[in-house]
């Protein structure tokens, strides 16, 4: 038998910083944004890199930056 961890895949994690404002932004862009956990200027959360962080990740890319962890 397998141990728990072992089992486990190795989350790869990606770092996204907020760099431009929300102000003036769309509905939907600020949003994505809130649901990634970013509400001020410069502030990094570190999320799971899945094709769903990615793809709210993309729809605000000209807000961001991303770094892999």
């Amino acid at each position: 038998m397998m141990d728990g961890a072992m089992a486990r895949k190795k989350v790869k994690k990606i770092k996204i910083t907020l760099k431009r404002s929300t102000i003036g932004r769309l509905k939907v862009q600020k949003a994505t944004a809130r649901a990634l956990g970013l509400r001020k200027l410069n502030q990094s959360v570190v999320q799971a890199d899945t094709p769903v962080i990615r793809g709210m990740v993309n729809r605000i890319s000209h807000l961001v930056e991303v770094e892999n962890v």
